[in-house]
Parts: C-alpha cells; sequence; structure tokens
C-alpha cells in the first residue's frame, strides 16, 4: 500500500512512470493525471517559486512516444478498474479524474512534435471516456506560442475541448526578471497571451507571492490590472486563476517567500472581477 496522496506532495514519481504522475490537485479539486515531458528538469524559465528540485535552463528533451502511450493507457486503466485509488488511499468522495494536465518539470511547449503529443494523449483520453467530465489543460509559461508549431498544438487542445492556463504573475520587467527570471518582455507576453486565446480557451495563472515580507507592491497591483485589460480589449480573455505558494520552494531564493495574505488576495480578485474578469482563487 502506497502513501496517500495529498495536496502538498506533486512529487512526479509517485506512480514510478517516466511520463505520468497523480496530484491530489488544490486548483483541481481533485485528481489530476499529470503528464511531465520535461524529465531533465529542464525549463526556459526560473520561477522562484518552483518546487522541481535542481532546476536547469533547457529545454524538454525528445519525447518517447511509445513509452508515452503504454504508461497512460496502463494508468488509465489502474483508475478504471479502481487500483490506483486503492493503491494511494484516494477518499470515496475524490475518486475521480478531474484533468490530464501537462505541467510537469519545466515548459511543456519546449518539447519536439508538441502538437502530436497533444493529439496522442487527448485520443487516448477520449477512447478511455475521460472528456468531457474531465478536462484537458495545458499548463505554460506561454513564451514559446509565437513558434507555428505551438500554436498547432493549441488548437489540437482546443479540439479535445482542452484550455490553456497561462502564466502572468508580474507586467513589469523588474518583476518578471525576479520572480520568473524571464527573458522575454512584458509586451511579446501579453501578445502571445492574445495569441493563445486565438487558438484555445485561455485562463490566465496569476501566482501572488511574499518576497522580503514587501507584500503585493502597488507599482506590480497597478501594471497587472493594465496589462490585464489591454489583454481583454484585444482577445477573448475573461478567466483569472489566482493563487499563492502552497509547497515549499526548492529554489535558491526559497527562505524569501511567503504566502501572500488572504486579504491581499481577496481585494485583488475584486479589483479584477471589477474589470469584468471572473475569478478563482486558491489560498
Amino acid at each position: 500500500m502506497s502513501t496517500p496522496l495529498t495536496a502538498s506532495d506533486h512529487s512526479r514519481d509517485r506512480a514510478g512512470l517516466t511520463y505520468i504522475y497523480p496530484v491530489l490537485s488544490r486548483r483541481a479539486g481533485g485528481i489530476s493525471i499529470g503528464v511531465n515531458f520535461n524529465t531533465n528538469n529542464a525549463c526556459n524559465w526560473q520561477c522562484i517559486y518552483c518546487q522541481v528540485p535542481d532546476l536547469a535552463i533547457g529545454a524538454a528533451p525528445e519525447l518517447d512516444f511509445g513509452l508515452l502511450e503504454a504508461e497512460l493507457r496502463g494508468f488509465l486503466e489502474q483508475v478504471r478498474s479502481g487500483a490506483f485509488f486503492r493503491r494511494f488511499q484516494v477518499p470515496e468522495d475524490r475518486r475521480t479524474i478531474k484533468d490530464i494536465a501537462l505541467s510537469g518539470n519545466g515548459e511543456p511547449t519546449s518539447v519536439l512534435r508538441f502538437a502530436e503529443a497533444i493529439e496522442l494523449i487527448g485520443g487516448i483520453a477520449t477512447e478511455a471516456g475521460l472528456f468531457p467530465a474531465s478536462r484537458y489543460v495545458l499548463i505554460t509559461n506561454g513564451s514559446l506560442v509565437h513558434r507555428p508549431k505551438v500554436r498547432e498544438g493549441l488548437k489540437a487542445l482546443s479540439r479535445f475541448g482542452g484550455e490553456v492556463w497561462f502564466k502572468l504573475d508580474s507586467a513589469t520587467p523588474a518583476g518578471r526578471r525576479l520572480i520568473n527570471k524571464a527573458g522575454q518582455g512584458v509586451e511579446a507576453s501579453l501578445n502571445n497571451l492574445v495569441l493563445a486565446s486565438g487558438c484555445c480557451r485561455t485562463k490566465v495563472q496569476i501566482c501572488l507571492v511574499d518576497i522580503d515580507r514587501q507584500g503585493f507592491a502597488e507599482q506590480e497591483r497597478t501594471a497587472l490590472l493594465e496589462a490585464l485589460q489591454a489583454v481583454k480589449e484585444r482577445s477573448g480573455v475573461r478567466e483569472i486563476l489566482l493563487y499563492t505558494i502552497a509547497r515549499p520552494s526548492l529554489q535558491p531564493e526559497a527562505g524569501r517567500l511567503g504566502r501572500m495574505p488572504e486579504p491581499v488576495m481577496r481585494a485583488f480578485a475584486e479589483a479584477l472581477r471589477a474589470l469584468g474578469f471572473e475569478v478563482s482563487i486558491s489560498l
């Protein structure tokens, strides 16, 4: 009998597989089937709240499509039989798959043949009868959406009824360098957000983190509101996922980080709603 799944443990090797890992997700509200393309722990960003150990700069390695297919089919059979739920002692009221989420240990859109991977996973999940009750989600920093091959993948995701969760933690150059260590500028990121929304249903994902006990700086708050207002005018983006850190960072800045206070989170959510967005909060 394996140890129970908890929302505080998103270990990528819980199921002993290369690409597939189960997660009890607070944002999804149940079991999420995680797909990890970045088995080399490489990403083109280095977010200071990231829980990936030994994070390195880089892209996902070449994907073994045969292994991915075998793992996903085998895992879904364990779910169908109930063996997975018994093995990880999942409570009866949580024994449903809420989504298949492409996230993992780096930027998933950096994998070669990204669109083909989207098609393969979507086809297997469709055969297993997961959709439309379960969601098909891509969690991304959005930095590569300007690439035609990535947009092909987003369009494929849309055909399966999927959605993109697009990271936007800061809309200032200084904030993006500090929080995400992102080389891409604000305008390029916002342009990619608009492009993503034209390919697939897209939600903005914002992590508010208290750095050095400084709280939520007014310039950061104002810049995000202005950027999102501009995006709203240029696209169909209307949904925002707002959250703060829940698990310890494994990056060098971990000791500087704290959870953003609930009143600050709720006040910002109200400001976003005043702009016309639907906002969900994970505290």
